[in-house]
């Protein structure tokens, strides 16, 4: 019997609307988790987490079966009502920022998303999402990236 086997991991980013800063250090661990939980229930395993008040960076392996914009839907979607349970004016971005690695990347991908309290010390999340449109070679309009 034949197998599929794929190896496809994905950095995705996004952020709170407007980029309110509403994912506060008490709650971070908690919504991290119920995010894990999305993607093990899409058969995408969650692999790291990390980011700031205003937004979050995921490394995850995608499902050989998944579409990322399957994926994408259900964790904005039900993560938003989760944290609309706890913060009514909550929500995300609409859109989302996702870029392939290689195996070879992800350890220094793990590290970056570990720092990202450090990182956003010195850089705001539009520069920093500028730099990834760049480095992966991706046309952009300013007017339509940001909400």
């Amino acid at each position: 019997m034949a197998s599929t086997l794929t190896s496809i991991l994905l950095h995705i980013t996004f952020s709170t609307k407007d980029r309110q800063p509403l994912i506060t250090e008490p709650i971070e661990p908690d919504l991290y988790a119920y995010i894990g939980g999305i993607c093990r229930r899409m058969d995408s395993p969650l692999r790291a987490m990390g980011g700031t008040v205003d937004h979050v960076h995921m490394l995850v392996s995608l499902a050989k079966t998944a579409a990322l914009s399957e994926l994408m839907l259900n964790i904005k979607r039900d993560s938003s009502k989760w944290m609309k349970e706890r913060i009514p004016t909550f929500g995300w971005q609409d859109g989302y920022f996702a870029f392939s690695i290689g195996a070879s990347g992800e350890n220094g991908l793990r590290r970056y998303i570990a720092s990202q309290r450090d990182h956003h010390a010195t850089i705001d999340y539009k520069d920093e999402i500028r730099m990834f449109l760049r480095k992966y070679g991706i046309e952009w309009d300013e007017r339509y990236v940001w909400d």
